[in-house]
């Protein structure tokens, strides 16, 4: 036993691996436990894959299992209702399995091969069941599945359908000008002597008419009425120039650009793959932008006849000097660059902030497919997507800028978040985790994003200016898994060697994220079943051990091979090392979402012993102004409390240390007679049959100066135990 522990230390401290007593894990096909029931996806239900069309929201983004579910619950009724359910779920485990094996095309094409592909399998009811459904699903798009592709997508898609919704509210808006504005030349024209010529009257009546009048002396009356002085031509010449910059202008497509080929009049293109390329066409095309944005202030004004030259020339030379406002930016497009986080340059990474920091509109999505590193020494590292997470610290840090980070397999959940961050009327960045390197491991990419996010490697968080003017409204952290932990805790179940069913609960650790990459081979070690020991602790354990000298305890992992066998492994120290700095960058998130906020708990310590301390003393006044024959033995009594020490009790007893009571009325208000106060005004337990066990927690966790102790549940029947004793435990 010994030589075990000493191999399994020394594989710890140094990484290298005695035959005799540990085995590679190369070829093994290892997997942490929790991955046990992941290894094919396709007859699971979960969010993917994913339809990208029109009309289930704004975001234009719905889920293959949410249409399924809402075409069931239309029309899987009465008689027909288990036979329907049965035929619209097996339909939506083969439409998974076509996008899963790399069927591309819509969900209306992919339901009809899918249909077709069952239909010989079926019973004769299937062709029903299948027109039934399909006429319920009312959706057509593009079907996405969580791959490598699926991020730019996604973000591309719900970026266009917001760009073609202000698009067409432009278009409105350049119309109803153009078309007022043109009213206006139009009836300064009709008012004109040339407007009231005897030819032009002669041509606005027709030829049927033509010999019923005398044109020439309609002319001649109404040259009588004929305004002296018509519109100046400094306001004719406004209005041309006018119509002709919203009729030429290029941000959003015209009436007619279907029509037109010329490039030259084409919109600007909006969507880039270069941050560098994205920023030079926004300056390029920034005079264009401000001399329409005048242009349409200017024209409002004019088609209400409100403008003066006298005041408003002076005014518009210098419109947009300094810049516009976001309000005004918001109205233009919203440009998109999307780039992987492999391209960021250094010479990229600067155009990046020029634009977080420019407070235009522009959109940029950093896609990160791998978090793996190889450092200097050629030893696989955990990246963690640092670069992508210091520049999303930085764009937090500018506060102007949304910034949303998640994993892909989250974005269906974040697709709310995600129109906020492209609707966003200022920059946006979204950094994204696919998973997709996973495929090196024989992983599917939506299991590796969901550990990255899981393992807190990559965390999904969104920081939103515009939600308010603190942190507390702006950064939204819960999506995370048990976003008070370390580590989030699942249960897992398996059978023993006795085939005996056992179950315990597991952390996810970033150990069991980085285990699941086979480059990380040669930082596990299993250790053979007979040589399973007392010095093998878990991951979780091991880092909250403070070490001094040679460790005798050393981290391990369950873990499954490719014949869902379970094996234990332990790992070596640098992949320790690297989950305690994940845990650290963890820890600070938490504080930025308020959770374990270390200034609100010295806030709230300082808070307790100033109430304290004014209690003592509200005491203290209370027993010196009292009449000497009470004061005398209260005071006995305060000081008998103080000196007295506490007296014993059983763990399992609820009791309250009563000399200690501050009198706050928490407990009391929640349960009268279970809690009393003394002849002192210091509460105790009076009937602890007088409540509930949930009672007595809530009233330790409510205690202002934690002196209540809740003792063992006395009904072991109570609802909701085993979280009531967890919770007990800090207080007794």
């Amino acid at each position: 036993m010994e030589a075990d522990t000493q191999a399994q230390v020394a594989f710890f401290l140094t990484g290298r691996r005695p035959s005799e007593y540990l085995d590679a894990v190369d070829g093994l096909d290892l997997r942490p436990a929790l991955f046990a029931g992941y290894r094919d996806l396709t007859p699971l239900r979960y969010d993917f894959p994913l339809v990208l069309g029109k009309g289930a929201d704004d975001t234009g983004v719905q889920s293959l299992s949410a249409l399924i579910d809402a075409a069931l619950a239309k029309v899987a009724a009465g008689a027909d209702a288990e036979r329907i359910r049965k035929h619209g779920l097996r339909l939506e485990q083969d439409i998974r399995a076509l996008v899963a094996s790399g069927t591309a095309g819509s969900f209306s094409a992919l339901w009809d091969i899918a249909a077709n592909r069952l239909s010989p399998q079926m019973d004769a009811a299937f062709e029903d069941s299948r027109k039934r459904l399909r006429a319920a699903i009312k959706i057509d798009g593009e079907l996405a599945d969580c791959d490598a592709a699926l991020p730019g997508r996604m973000l591309r898609h719900v970026w266009g359908l917001s760009q073609t919704a202000k698009a067409q509210q432009f278009r409105r808006k350049i119309d109803r000008l153009v078309l007022k504005l043109s009213d206006v030349l139009k009836a300064e024209f009709e008012r004109s002597a040339e407007g009231m010529s005897s030819k032009r009257l002669q041509a606005s009546v027709g030829t049927g008419y033509a010999q019923a009048f005398d044109f020439d002396k309609m002319a001649g009356l109404l040259a009588k009425t004929q305004r002296k002085h018509g519109m100046p031509d400094s306001r004719k010449a406004r209005i041309n120039d006018l119509l002709k910059i919203l009729k030429t202008q290029r941000f959003f497509p015209g009436s007619d650009a279907s029509a037109n080929r010329d490039p030259a009049t084409q919109p600007y293109p909006i969507l880039f793959d270069h941050c560098a390329d994205a920023l030079k066409a926004y300056r390029d095309r920034l005079p264009k932008l401000l001399e329409l944005a005048k242009s349409l202030v200017v024209a409002e004004l004019e088609t209400e006849g409100e403008y003066n030259p006298e005041r408003h020339d002076a005014m518009f030379e210098a419109y947009g000097a300094t810049g516009l406002d976001t309000q005004e930016l918001a109205t233009f497009p919203d440009y998109l660059v999307c780039i992987d986080a492999q391209s960021l340059t250094a010479q990229e990474h600067g155009r990046l902030m020029e634009i977080l920091s420019s407070g235009w509109p522009i959109k940029v999505m950093i896609q990160v497919d791998d978090l793996h590193d190889e450092a200097g020494s050629g030893e696989g590292q955990l990246a963690s997507g640092l670069r992508s997470r210091q520049l999303a610290s930085l764009a937090m840090g500018l506060n102007d800028v949304y910034v949303l980070q998640s994993s892909s397999s989250n974005l269906f959940q974040y697709r709310e978040r995600v129109l906020k961050g492209v609707t966003y009327p200022g920059p946006s960045l979204f950094s994204v985790y696919s998973g997709a390197d996973a495929r090196k491991s024989g992983v599917a990419p939506y299991l590796m994003a969901a550990a990255a996010m899981e393992s807190r490697a990559f965390p999904a968080f969104t920081y939103d200016p515009s939600a308010g003017s603190n942190w507390a409204d702006r950064f939204y952290l819960e999506a995370n898994s048990q976003v008070e932990r370390d580590w989030p805790v699942k249960g897992f179940a398996y059978e023993d060697e006795q085939h005996q069913s056992v179950s315990e609960d597991l952390s996810f650790t970033l150990v069991d994220f980085l285990a699941s990459d086979r480059r990380y081979a040669n930082h596990l070690a299993r250790v053979p079943r007979e040589k399973w020991n007392g010095s093998l602790i878990r991951v979780e354990d091991s880092l909250g051990r403070a070490r001094k000298g040679l460790p005798d305890k050393v981290p391990s992992l369950l873990m499954v091979d490719g014949e869902n066998r379970l094996q234990k492994v332990i790992v070596d120290q640098s992949l320790i090392r690297q989950a305690g700095r994940c845990r650290d960058m963890w820890h600070s998130l938490q504080e930025l979402g308020g959770v374990n906020n270390s200034h609100a708990q010295k806030l709230l310590a300082r808070e307790q012993k100033a109430w304290q301390e004014q209690a003592q003393q509200s005491q203290s006044k209370a027993v010196e102004a009292a009449p000497a024959a009470v004061a005398a033995p209260a005071a006995a009594v305060a000081e008998a409390a103080a000196a007295a020490p506490f007296e014993e009790h059983s763990p399992d007893e609820a009791y309250i240390e009563t000399p200690r009571c501050s009198t706050c009325n928490e407990c009391t208000t929640i349960n009268s007679k279970m809690f009393a106060y003394n002849g002192n005004q210091q509460a105790y337990i009076a009937d602890v049959n007088a409540g509930t066990y949930a009672q007595l927690v809530q009233a330790a966790e409510s205690c202002q100066v934690a002196i209540i102790h809740p003792g063992k549940p006395r009904n072991p029947n109570e609802p909701g135990l085993e979280d009531l004793v967890k919770r007990a435990e800090a207080f007794n």
